[in-house]
């Protein structure tokens, strides 16, 4: 009876942190000052508890980004067209992308966070290669499209958090106008002789 006692609040405990770091996230204007010692203080948790379950902040960021695309990742690796594989590959890119920038849209500052909070290269960061691995396997599909690593690279980097931060939050474009943009841009890149499928 301990044990199950001690498990329900290790759970709550994990809710509230990944709530009140939720919350900080989308109030800061600047993700890189939310510490440990805030995200602590909202949920109403000791910092050990934080460092014992998360590691660091690192961590942390990671966990609740997970907790955030969990749902979109389902729909990619086993839901209907147009995420899901058996979409046509020319509308699942597109889709995918869009996918991507509508998430980044939505969680504008915690994308920002775990994009700064990563040590070394970006693009080893696991929900990264998890993207291109995914975008690299559908062009590998379409003819027209000479190189399925590069093109996946090149693609996703119209989709990076800072990007985005930069063009809604500096230059004050709309999501709307965003979407479009990218839309065209991936049209551009994927033309050739099966260019108007989907």
């Amino acid at each position: 009876m301990t044990q199950r006692k001690e498990r329900a609040d290790a759970l709550r405990n994990r809710e509230a942190v990944l709530a009140a770091a939720d919350d900080l996230f989308a109030r800061s204007q600047r993700p890189r000052s939310v510490s440990m010692d805030d995200v602590a203080a909202a949920a109403g948790v000791g910092k050990g508890t934080l460092f014992r379950r998360f590691g660091d902040r690192t961590g942390l960021i990671q966990a609740l980004y997970e907790a955030r695309i969990q749902p979109l990742r389902n729909a990619v690796d086993s839901g209907p067209p147009p995420l899901g594989p058996s979409a046509p590959p020319h509308e699942r890119v597109r889709a995918l992308l869009d996918a991507v920038l509508r998430f980044k849209l939505d969680n504008r500052h915690l994308a920002l966070a775990l994009e700064e909070a990563c040590s070394g290269s970006p693009y080893r960061a696991e929900h990264y290669t998890w993207w291109h691995r995914t975008l690299q396997d559908t062009l590998r599909q379409i003819p027209s499209v000479p190189s399925g690593d590069f093109t996946a690279h090149a693609l996703l980097a119209a989709t990076r958090a800072d990007l985005v931060e930069h063009l809604a939050g500096q230059e004050l474009m709309t999501a709307e106008r965003m979407r479009s943009e990218l839309a065209t841009y991936v049209s551009k890149v994927l033309a050739g002789d099966h260019d108007n499928e989907g």
